[in-house]
């Protein structure tokens, strides 16, 4: 089936729809790209694994699959010697591997439907499970995301600097606004960020009595924000602490990097693995949600049936829909189809298309 033929069907209005199934990012995308295939081998074990996915979702205990992060170039990255990933890289690879591990134990879990689980059994074969990688990404990161602070001795040491200094120059630049001359102070008495300096509110007037480095204004123009003389080098001691924080959480993620790298081949082989699962999971809810019947493939010179057929786009619409039959004998080469401009022709022949079409995409139609 050419572009030309899946574009009149409008077969990427029908991947939409099951696209909307999908459990990730990644696996909508990848179901947004799926194509008819021409081996009918292929199709029919699509199909039956679409089926063995369906079972898992709809059993007693219904599968779910886990989180999937849209991690293709933190992987790629990582297969390249001396690169290092992001601090949101090596959480992906993170939630990777957890993923990995959850899908894998629970296609192998022994409460499952035992058909099912035989059908998907190269699947959870090709996800890994590193819990010791698992173990090392969590030690450095926090359940939020951030970098905890016994990441590292000196990561501990250095915040600990830091947030002793920062109080310290709160302290003073509270004592030095409480000081000011009333008609000097802003109506926001409040010590505040600007430009990653500590500063405090006074009104303009009074900027020559304060002195120091202005940093910001109001809107209005009426405060500004400034930076005492005696806060400087406070602020100064804040800043090497911060770019020594910056430096340290560099060689952190280099050193994780390191260590997960040699996962690298089995994280991209878990990662496609897992998306290609979310495609089996997008059709097999497609196909719960539209009440898709099991198609059998046959050869083109066995003819064609359709039972009850609809189209998916009009079911979509949430309008009553009415089913459709037709059946080709294996001998018969022609169909003429007749009647009046309603369109029901169209929609007809449109239908057949794309249930076959759906039907070679591994899609029950």
């Amino acid at each position: 089936m050419n572009r030309h033929a899946l574009g009149v069907l409008e077969f990427d209005r029908v991947l939409g729809l099951v696209a909307e199934r999908a459990s990730s990012g990644p696996g909508a995308d990848r179901v947004r790209r799926l194509q008819p295939v021409p081996l009918r081998e292929v199709a029919e074990r699509e199909l039956a694994r679409v089926a063995a996915m369906r079972a898992l979702a709809e059993a007693e205990q219904p599968f779910r699959l886990e989180p999937i992060p849209d991690c293709a170039a933190a992987l790629t990255r990582l297969a390249v010697p001396g690169s290092v990933l992001d601090a949101r890289a090596l959480l992906d690879v993170g939630i990777l591997l957890r993923s990995s591990r959850l899908v894998r134990a629970a296609l192998r879990d022994p409460e499952r439907p035992a058909a099912a689980r035989a059908m998907l059994a190269s699947d959870a074969e090709a996800l890994c499970e590193f819990p010791e990688g698992e173990r090392q990404i969590g030690r450095v990161f926090a359940d939020d995301g951030t970098i905890r602070d016994d990441a590292s001795p000196a990561l501990r040491r250095i915040r600990r600097e830091l947030r002793g200094a920062e109080g310290e120059l709160i302290r003073l630049l509270e004592r030095i606004m409480r000081s000011l001359e009333p008609s000097h102070q802003a109506p926001d008495l409040s010590v505040t960020l600007r430009n990653g300096r500590y500063v405090i509110p006074v009104r303009r007037e009074g900027r020559v009595a304060v002195g120091g480095i202005v940093h910001d204004a109001s809107g209005s123009g009426a405060t500004v924000f400034v930076e005492p003389p005696a806060a400087v080098e406070f602020g100064n001691r804040i800043r090497e602490l911060e770019l020594e924080e910056g430096e340290e959480i560099e060689r952190i993620l280099a050193e994780l990097t390191d260590a997960v790298r040699p996962l690298a081949g089995a994280l991209q082989v878990a990662w496609d693995t897992l998306v290609w699962l979310d495609t089996l999971y997008a059709r097999a809810g497609f196909a719960a949600a539209f009440r898709c019947g099991h198609a059998t493939l046959v050869a083109p010179h066995e003819g064609c049936v359709v039972r009850d057929g609809r189209h998916p786009l009009l079911v979509a619409q949430g309008k009553p829909v009415v089913p459709l039959d037709l059946v080709l004998e294996p001998a018969e080469r022609t169909l003429l189809i007749s009647g009046p401009n309603t369109g029901g022709k169209t929609v007809l022949l449109k239908a057949v298309g794309v249930f076959s079409a759906m039907a070679a995409t591994g899609i029950p139609p």
